[in-house]
């Protein structure tokens, strides 16, 4: 525990005359002050900050401090703040002989007075002692005086409102950032991110009361998963996006701008695109359904998540279209069906009737729908037009309501395909579920088609997402000036 600076002492003793503290009481007064003094030190408070003093309070009642001591170590601290004419503006361990210069008080005009202090030896043993007691929150209550009650007011009121520097609840915290998450419509996987985020976050910050999180503990953590943890600037951003709507719509607390952050270096990406003989070559080393699903990935430039989400009614033969629902964003689009794909189409359409068929007469309860769909249409669950086109195999138990459903076959099923495959295939390539439709973007811009259909096609909200794909193809770029009457 760290001493009182003998300046500070001085003139502690000063303001406890004039308070007319009794001598045998002021040994305690001087404890409290070092406790104090040690606790800031230690959690990184400002001495001369009055806000410090609620955070010292509810350290002392986590140690099962009475009451009493309480109120005794508030007017402690509230007498070592009036050493200080302006708190906010002076640090008294910086400034204070020059504080004690200008008062006067204690150097011109008066006389100092003695103070009761140990003999030299006692006061290191007692120093020890008083840590022991403060640690265990046993330290000897003295009688409290009238100032000591006028504090008591004070103390009351910060009992009222507990804060922790450590081991604080965050439980309602995770229920506000699901209703959030879920007010806004985001995806479960953006509920899953953020809350991994948070997590990390509270873990980092020692579970502090939410009161004392700052932006300061946000630069500070996301510098130590760039300098620590190491990783990559998209998870670096993706952690900071899930702080500030931390910040923003759960805590209701203003970010403003975080500077200063050592952030992940970010590498441009280049995509890995496959050309069409290595797509012909996985397709070959797939089985039913996995190769109508890469031929689709492909074909319409799909993302795994949107195929797997396809339902009947999303396939319009008639007009060769494919329509996407609910996807990355909430939004929607419709790209063109393969010509060449449409008769797989149409065999994978009849397997799903039929197994739609075979369903309804053993009377299960029908598939899994978007949000509150069942309650608003009842029969939907039930009808051909709400089936998934790429249905699982086997039913799934509802522990709650005891039904079987039916749900869409698992993207993992399909990526563990598409690795077999690419394996089988030998390619040379770090192909994913998602290769496909990078391939998709470059073989059109490959064959001159416009950036903008093509982001059309791929669903992108900004055309310079869909640029990245200008680094994967050759450049055919004419230069030579020519009007377009003589093209």
């Amino acid at each position: 525990m760290i001493q009182t600076p003998p300046i500070i002492s001085r003139l502690f003793d000063g303001q406890l005359d004039e308070k007319r503290i009794p001598r045998q009481r002021r040994l305690y007064y001087h404890k409290w002050l070092r406790f104090y003094l040690d606790f800031c030190n230690k959690y990184g408070f400002n001495e001369s900050d009055r806000s410090s003093l609620p955070h010292f309070i509810s350290k002392l009642q986590e140690k099962k401090h009475s009451i009493q001591n309480q109120k005794q170590a508030a007017h402690a601290i509230y007498i070592f703040y009036q050493m200080v004419p302006s708190v906010d503006k002076i640090d008294p361990f910086r400034d204070l002989k020059q504080q004690i210069d200008k008062k006067g008080r204690h150097t011109k005009g008066k006389e100092q007075r003695k103070i009761a202090r140990p003999v030299k030896g006692e006061e290191e043993v007692h120093d020890q002692q008083d840590t022991a007691q403060y640690q265990r929150g046993s330290i000897v209550e003295a009688p409290l005086n009238r100032d000591d009650e006028l504090t008591g007011n004070y103390v009351n009121t910060l009992r009222e409102i507990p804060v922790k520097i450590t081991e604080a609840d965050w439980r309602d915290l995770y229920n506000k950032l699901e209703s959030a998450i879920k007010v806004r419509h985001y995806s479960p996987r953006t509920l899953r991110a953020y809350r991994g985020w948070v997590c990390q976050f509270q873990s980092f910050v020692k579970s502090k009361d939410l009161k004392l999180v700052e932006v300061e503990d946000v630069k500070e953590f996301l510098s130590f998963l760039a300098v620590k943890r190491k990783v990559s600037a998209s998870s670096q951003n993706q952690a900071f996006n899930a702080l500030l709507f931390l910040f923003r719509h759960v805590l209701g607390k203003g970010f403003g701008e975080v500077s200063g952050v050592l952030k992940a270096k970010r590498k441009p990406y280049i995509p890995v695109v496959l050309t069409r003989e290595e797509i012909d070559k996985i397709v070959d080393c797939t089985r039913y359904p996995y190769d109508l699903i890469i031929k689709l990935l492909y074909g319409c430039g799909l993302r795994l998540s949107e195929c797997m989400n396809l339902r009947v009614q999303n396939f319009n033969f008639d007009l060769g279209t494919l329509t996407v629902h609910d996807e990355k964003g909430q939004k929607e689009r419709t790209v063109p069906l393969p010509q060449t794909l449409i008769p797989e189409l149409k065999k994978q359409l009849e397997t799903v009737i039929s197994l739609h068929q075979s369903d309804i007469d053993s009377g299960y309860s029908g598939v899994f729908l978007y949000g509150l769909l069942e309650k608003k249409y009842k029969n939907a669950a039930k009808e051909l037009v709400w089936q998934w086109f790429f249905p699982a195999r086997t039913l799934t138990l509802v522990p709650d309501t005891g039904e079987y459903r039916r749900y869409h076959l698992h993207e993992s099923h399909v990526q563990k395909a598409i690795r077999r495959a690419v394996k089988k295939a030998k390619i040379p390539k770090r192909a994913t579920a998602h290769t496909f439709r990078h391939s998709f973007a470059s073989h059109l811009l490959q064959a001159n088609y416009d950036i903008r259909t093509i982001q059309e096609l791929l669903g992108h909200s900004n055309v310079r997402t869909t640029k990245i794909y200008s680094r994967t193809v050759k450049s055919r770029t004419i230069k030579e000036a020519k009007s377009p009457l003589d093209f």
